[in-house]
């Protein structure tokens, strides 16, 4: 049977209590349907995108940029990153039905119908970019959309229910506001860029696996092959640390090529190697046959979230102290 096969079988026998069909207008309160369509968003997620967009901002314009430049990026890239997620959701609402962490999102529930979601989407794409194109520059109008794009089409549509690799390459949507970030300022590109591209081109997996192994069988439950998947926990973990070093590598390139100071060293070299002392402790726990909540590989997927914080605002404030 194919993965569609399977994901429709799975819908049909659904568990009790999982809507699929909109709810009645009378159910459906303003207020709740208001917050209904900023869930479609994903406000947790952008709030990450816009940490990675504002510092880079300031290590472009080496000081304070224009701040009402910074709030016309902020918000088309919300406006950006919003309609792909909405356009997410609406493509996986089939198995976001079955699966434990997300079976509470509109369209499960029925508070967004799927023609209201996929419209919604599309208008966010169309905006955005168009705010971008007018209050920005449309070098970033043109990431934003690739990013869009990208996300939408190469990893929800052909990678993730197709392959391990699907957040490895479909994690370049997420490095995109950095390029924006610093487009946004010098309507061009730059190694320094490029360099945090690659941060978090790194980071992304280590960050996402410790996630998938925690909610594997939601994955294994609708078909998704996510490398803890399909790998073991040992293998997963090994492939966690190799990414891991090549991150903080990576991270510490910027200041050789004369692009951050003694500051932005410090964070990267103190803040990354407390993320390899976690990621060698997720793999020796997995390499003794760990499982369970011993295994604690959220841990390191919590760490990534303040790793990646503190690294961009050490991005942002180093130009200060040179």
């Amino acid at each position: 049977m194919s993965l569609s096969g399977v994901c429709v079988t799975a819908v049909e026998s659904r568990p009790a209590g999982v809507a699929l069909t909109p709810s009645p207008a009378g159910q459906r309160p303003f207020a709740a349907r208001i917050k209904a369509f900023v869930a479609l968003t994903k406000p947790r997620i952008i709030e990450l995108l816009l940490i990675t967009t504002v510092p880079v901002m300031f290590l472009a314009a080496q000081g304070v940029p224009d701040l009402w430049l910074v709030l016309a990026t902020t918000v088309g890239g919300y406006l950006s990153a919003g309609g792909a997620n909405a356009l997410n959701m609406y493509i996986d609402r089939d198995i976001d039905a079955l699966m434990d962490r997300t079976s509470q999102r509109p369209l499960v529930t029925g508070m967004v119908t799927p023609r209201e979601c996929l419209a919604f989407g599309i208008a966010l794409a169309v905006i955005s970019t168009v705010w971008f194109g007018l209050l920005v520059n449309w070098l970033s109008a043109a990431l934003a959309l690739g990013a869009l794009l990208f996300y939408v089409v190469v990893y929800t549509m052909l990678l993730k229910r197709r392959t391990s690799q699907n957040i490895v390459w479909g994690g370049i949507a997420g490095c995109m506001p950095v390029l924006i970030g610093w487009s946004a300022v010098t309507n061009s590109m730059s190694w320094a860029a490029v360099i945090l591209f690659a941060v978090i081109f790194f980071w992304t997996p280590p960050h996402y696996w410790p996630l998938s192994m925690k909610v594997k069988d939601d994955y294994a439950r609708v078909g998704v092959p996510m490398l803890p998947v399909i790998a073991s926990n040992r293998v997963v973990a090994r492939q966690i640390v190799l990414y891991s070093w090549v991150m903080v590598a990576v991270s510490l390139l910027l200041t050789p090529l004369g692009y951050t100071g003694w500051f932005y060293t410090a964070v990267a070299l103190l803040s990354g190697g407390f993320w390899l002392w976690e990621a060698h402790g997720l793999q020796n726990r997995a390499k003794a046959g760990v499982t369970g909540a011993k295994l604690k590989e959220m841990r390191l997927f919590h760490w990534s979230i303040t790793y990646v914080s503190l690294l961009f605002v050490a991005v942002a404030v180093d130009p200060f102290l040179r």
